[in-house]
Parts: structure tokens; C-alpha cells; sequence
């Protein structure tokens, strides 16, 4: 008698004290992102102080979720949890608001992921937890935004 095992769960991130809000707010499927308020410079990844200025008036704030994709790779290789699912695109995204963030593409075929290729943030659940991944805009896609 053979018994299977269950199968990886997908990971989710864990968050620091630092990153706890943000992703708290992603769970509520809100994307922000940390604003510096003596500079104004928009930055990623979460943190007290502002990594242009230094100050500690930072505060999350609403992002569009859109942007363009700055880089990407196909991933043939999938770590546990993620079998099935390839090839997949994991990409970087230049966010409207000017942080870049790594995520996956889904909904598309990883074949036709490009450079500059305008992208908008979805929420994935997975558990109780949400994980921020991004979806094709355009050809065809209308944005609901």
C-alpha cells in the first residue's frame, strides 16, 4: 500500500516588523508602498528609514498597482509547491509610483512576457495570506481597475 504525500504548500512571505503593516495590507488585498515624508522619494522594500534621506517620517501609501516589466525569467525549474506551474515568468516590475517589485506573471503565456509590457497587481490567496503577482494589461485586456 503506497501512500502519497501532501503535496508543498506555496510559500508566503514572512514578515518582519518592519514589513508586517504592508504585508497586512496586501492581505486585505490593498498594494502601498512606503512614501518618505521629508523627501517624497517612493521606496521598496518596506523599512523605517528612508534609504535616500535617512529620515524616519515614512508612511505607506496607496499604490496604482500598475506598471511595465523592467526584467524577467522563465523559470523551467520549479522549487516545491510551484510544480506544475511551469515555465512561469518571474518578473521585475517598475511600479507607477517608481519601486521596482518582483513578482510572477500569471495569466499569460510565458513565451509572450517582454521587456516594457504594462502589467497591473492581482492578489493570489494562499491560505489566509495574499501574494501580490502581476497580470497582462492590454491586447485586448480591458483593466478593471
Amino acid at each position: 500500500m503506497s501512500q502519497s504525500s501532501p503535496e508543498p504548500a506555496m510559500p508566503v512571505s514572512r514578515p518582519t516588523p518592519d514589513t508586517a503593516e504592508w504585508f497586512e495590507r496586501i492581505d486585505r488585498e490593498e498594494l502601498t508602498v512606503p512614501r518618505c515624508g521629508t523627501c517624497g522619494h517612493h521606496f521598496l522594500y518596506p523599512r523605517m528609514c528612508c534609504p535616500r534621506c535617512g529620515s524616519r517620517e515614512v508612511a505607506l501609501v496607496p499604490a496604482s498597482g500598475r506598471g511595465t516589466i523592467a526584467s524577467f525569467v522563465l523559470n523551467n525549474r520549479p522549487p516545491p509547491g510551484f510544480e506544475g506551474q511551469t515555465p512561469y515568468a518571474i518578473a521585475l516590475v517598475d511600479l507607477e509610483e517608481g519601486p521596482r517589485m518582483m513578482a510572477q506573471v500569471r495569466g499569460v503565456d510565458p513565451a509572450e512576457v517582454t521587456v516594457d509590457l504594462p502589467v497591473r497587481a492581482v492578489f493570489e490567496p494562499r491560505g489566509e495570506r495574499r501574494v501580490v503577482q502581476f497580470e497582462v494589461v492590454g491586447n485586448g485586456q480591458e483593466e478593471s481597475s
